[in-house]
């Protein structure tokens, strides 16, 4: 015994040396490119209002502090999007990959254990002469149960980083649920404020062509009474002709967006209970909540997911170079062994192994080395592919913050323009009456005005519409996870490798 402990000797201090020798696999937590602004130039902190409207006030260095969809003050738009938070079939779907991701992490994360279990067998052998000599053998029945027990060293870190890798995989599930759920709620917004755009539109349209009947209806008194000639008539003809096409491609775009928020609730188009959604009933959020470009890489989920993804990408190195090391497993196993089952349990017939491996690479003509190597540049392209998530958002706010500023202009040249076609047609109107003024002058002051008019209505929606791709821009807001998942996304503490790599996994709830 003392000969085999000595024998032992080197080998357990060649193999302290070699865990002294594995190198930490260290990733440090990408940085967002430093940035100070949005935009290289001065962001305007008020933007102009229109009309009636109040101008709105960007509020730099704030975050939302509620559901962000909630800031228009409609009881109609919440409810829609409640409703799609928890019926939707996409959030569904990502909230079960998660689940999915959750276990497997939990599955990768038992290794760390001892594996415990218990093994039993009955057969019937007959020894050769070769191995008892030659005393007569005769075949025999043998039964054995017993308790086995393994256990793999992890001194390289193979198993804690693929623990560590299944942990950033389930981050990077958790974010794109999360992605899910500011892409559903945005999409939601969107429809509904295309649709009550559409309604507004169409009911501009219909009040135009009221007033181009009345119009056909005095042209054709005249007429009669010999005041005007034929040509007037078909110009008022052909007035009410042209504004009578403007309507049905209104009433698809109605169409097209009702079907599409239908399908976010979950629902077929021929079950649609929606709203009346009505665009004077929702309120244009004037103090709008900008977070600091230093902040936003940790709002949004699409930065989120790049973040897990290159944390999965450095567990997945750690993996490939602990790869390149000797892998020792140990095992146990205790067992009852008995000619007959009855005396099985009894006395003298218990056996025991313990058993040490050690496997390690020499020649595997360049794989594990070329796997290392494809590793590490799959750190790289992830990392920077997190920069390109990284500058792109900045770009979309950057993009947003404008589009709000060019649409309070927009409106104030709009509103002008409305208020004077509408001011025209109305003297225009006046002088025809009187006599002064042929119809074609009022048909061309009619069609200016209907210019202006549904120009303004179509620059409105596009300031709601842009306040909200500036809230999605910037991440959203709102429940932790969707309403009503349909199961629980609830995740597993990560081992306590989990930050080896250097990146630290992500809270549940960012």
């Amino acid at each position: 015994m003392k000969m085999r402990t000595a024998r032992s000797t080197p080998l357990f201090a060649s193999l302290l040396f070699v865990c002294a020798c594995v190198p930490p696999s260290h990733v440090m937590r990408p940085q967002a490119p430093p940035a100070l602004r949005y935009s290289t130039e001065p962001l305007a902190l008020e933007t102009r209002g229109a009309g009636t409207e109040l101008p709105q006030r960007v509020a730099l260095g704030e975050r939302l502090d509620r559901a962000w969809w909630e800031l228009f003050r409609s009881g109609a738009l919440n409810d829609v999007v409640q409703r799609a938070l928890e019926h939707n079939p996409t959030i569904a779907e990502a909230a079960h990959t998660l689940a999915q991701a959750e276990e497997l992490a939990l599955a990768r994360a038992g290794t760390r254990s001892p594996q415990v279990g218990v093994t039993g067998g009955v057969g019937r052998q007959k020894l050769g002469v070769q191995l008892v000599g030659d005393v007569p053998q005769v075949p025999f029945t043998y039964f054995a149960v017993g308790p086995t027990v393994s256990y793999s060293l992890d001194y390289a870190g193979r198993n804690a980083s693929a623990i560590e890798q299944q942990y950033a995989l389930a981050d990077f599930r958790r974010h794109q649920l999360q992605a899910a759920w500011l892409a559903v709620s945005g999409h939601a917004v969107t429809e509904a404020l295309k649709i009550a755009s559409a309604r507004m539109q169409i009911a501009a349209v219909e009040s135009l062509l009221g007033q181009d009947r009345e119009n056909l209806r005095l042209v054709r008194e005249a007429f009669a009474a010999g005041a005007v000639s034929r040509l007037d008539v078909v110009s008022a003809e052909s007035q009410l002709a042209a504004d009578t096409a403007l309507a049905p491609p209104l009433r698809q775009e109605l169409a097209v967006a009702t079907h599409a928020l239908t399908l976010l609730l979950g629902q077929a188009p021929a079950m649609q209970t929606l709203p009346e959604f009505d665009l004077t009933q929702i309120a244009l959020p004037q103090r709008l909540p900008v977070s600091l470009p230093s902040e936003l890489a940790h709002a949004r989920p699409d930065i989120l997911s790049a973040e897990a993804e290159l944390h999965a990408a450095a567990a997945a190195l750690g993996v490939a170079r602990a790869n390149l090391y000797p892998r020792i497993d140990l095992s146990a196993a205790f067992s009852f062994q008995s000619t007959t089952l009855g005396s099985l349990f009894g006395g003298g017939g218990n056996g025991w192994s313990v058993v040490g491996g050690v496997v390690a690479p020499l020649l595997d003509g360049g794989t594990l080395r070329a796997e290392q190597r494809a590793a590490a540049d799959a750190v790289l392209a992830s990392e920077a592919r997190y920069r390109q998530v990284v500058l792109t958002a900045f770009s979309q706010v950057a993009d947003a913050l404008h589009a709000l500023e060019h649409d309070g202009e927009a409106l104030d040249a709009l509103g002008h323009a409305e208020r004077a076609a509408r001011e025209t047609l109305e003297l225009t109107r006046t002088s025809y009456r009187e006599g002064n003024t042929g119809v074609l002058q009022v048909l061309d002051a009619q069609r200016r005005y209907q210019q202006a008019r549904l120009a303004q209505l179509r620059a409105r929606a596009q300031r709601y519409l842009d306040t909200s791709q500036l809230f999605l821009a910037l991440g959203g807001n709102g429940p932790a996870g969707p309403v009503s998942s349909p199961v629980s996304v609830s995740a597993a503490p990560p081992p306590a490798s989990a930050t080896s790599a250097g990146v630290p996994t992500a809270p549940p709830n960012r």
